[in-house]
C-alpha cells in the first residue's frame, strides 16, 4: 500500500534530469539509501523511496532532508532543500514502484532473502527496459541475478558512506549482465559526480575484500596489544594518507555490518577472513560503532 501515492513531479524544482533516468526508485531509506536518494534528487531525477512502513518512510525522508540541508550549507546545491524534496515520494511496497521507473536501486540490509524479495517485487512492477541494481557490499550479484526473470538488466552498484561525499561507485557485473546496461550505469554514475570502477562478481568484490582485510588486521592488533585504536588509525591516516583509519572506518560502517561481511568472506575465501574474537565480543555487547555511540572509539550520538 502506498503511503504517498503522488508520483514525483520532475519539474517541481525547475531542475531537469542531467544524464540520469527521469524516475528512480530506491528501496530502503537507511543511511545508505537516503544518501542515494539525495544524489539522484541533486541530479534532477524524480525519486520514489520504498520503505516497509509509513513511519520508516517518513524517517527516510527526514534523513534525505537533513542531507540536503547540509549540502545547502556547504554550497553544494543552489536551490532550497524543499525544491528537491518536492520530487521525492514514498511508498510502502515495492509493487507500488511506478512502471516507468528507469532504475531501481535496492539498498536494504545485507540479507540475501530480503534482497531477493524486494528485487523480484520491483522487477514485476517496472517495465522490461528498467535496470535493477543492488547496493550490496559483498553478496553474490550472480546469485541475486539468477532469481530474476531479466538477469541481463541487473548488476551491483556499491555506493560508499557517506554517499554524497564519496567519489566512488563500484559497479559489479554478473556473467549475464548486458553490456549496454553496464554502459548506461557507468554514465549515470558519472552524472552523479562519481568515479566508477567495474569489477567482476567475486566474494567481497575489490573494495570490501581489501577494506575488510585491513580492518580485521587492525582489530587483531588491538586484540594483541600492539597499539591503541587511535594510534593505529593515525598511522594509516598520516603514514599512508588514508582519509580515515581502519578502526574509525569500522565504527562508521558498523561493527555488526563488518562482522557479517567477514563471516561471509570467511565461508567463501577461507580462514584469513575469520573475524577476531574482539569484534564478536563488541558486537555482542552492543558496541556497534558510531550508531551506538561506541565501537573502537567513543562517538557523540548527538
Amino acid at each position: 500500500m502506498s503511503s504517498d501515492s503522488s508520483a514525483p513531479d520532475d519539474t517541481a524544482s525547475g531542475i531537469t534530469p542531467q544524464g540520469v533516468p527521469a524516475t528512480v526508485a530506491v528501496i530502503g531509506g537507511g543511511t545508505m539509501g537516503a544518501g542515494i536518494v539525495q544524489q539522484f534528487l541533486m541530479a534532477g531525477a524524480g525519486v520514489v523511496l520504498v520503505e516497509a512502513t509509513a513511519e520508516a518512510a517518513d524517517a527516510g525522508r527526514g534523513r534525505v532532508g537533513a542531507g540536503l540541508d547540509k549540502a545547502r550549507e556547504r554550497g553544494k546545491i543552489d536551490a532550497e532543500p524543499a525544491a528537491y524534496l518536492a520530487r521525492l515520494s514514498t511508498v510502502t511496497d515495492a509493487s507500488d514502484i511506478p512502471a516507468d521507473a528507469g532504475l531501481v536501486v535496492e539498498a536494504v540490509p545485507e540479507r540475501p532473502e530480503l534482497k531477493l524479495a524486494v528485487l523480484t517485487a520491483a522487477e514485476a512492477a517496472v517495465g522490461e527496459d528498467a535496470v535493477l541494481a543492488s547496493n550490496t557490499s559483498s553478496l553474490s550479484v550472480t546469485e541475486l541475478a539468477a532469481a530474476l526473470k531479466r538477469p541481463g538488466r541487473f548488476l551491483g552498484t556499491h555506493f560508499f558512506n557517506p554517499v554524497p561525499a564519496s567519489k566512488l561507485v563500484e559497479i559489479v557485473t554478473a556473467p549475464e549482465t548486458d553490456p549496454a546496461v553496464l554502459e548506461a550505469v557507468r554514465g549515470w554514475a558519472g552524472a552523479l559526480g562519481k568515479t566508477e570502477i567495474v569489477v567482476r562478481d567475486a566474494p567481497g568484490f575489490a573494495t570490501s575484500r581489501l577494506g575488510v582485510m585491513l580492518g580485521l588486521e587492525a582489530i587483531r592488533m588491538v586484540e594483541e596489544g600492539v597499539a591503541s585504536p587511535a594510534d593505529i588509525d593515525t598511522a594509516m591516516e598520516l603514514g599512508y594518507r588514508h582519509p580515515m583509519g581502519p578502526l574509525k572506518l569500522t565504527d562508521l560502517v558498523g561493527l555488526d555490518v563488518r562482522l557479517a561481511i567477514a563471516e561471509y568472506l570467511a565461508t567463501e575465501l577461507g580462514d584469513r577472513f575469520s573475524p577476531p574474537e574482539l569484534l564478536r565480543r563488541k558486537v555482542a555487547e552492543g558496541k556497534l560503532g558510531r550508531k551506538s555511540g561506541e565501537g573502537f572509539h567513543i562517538w557523540d550520538k548527538g
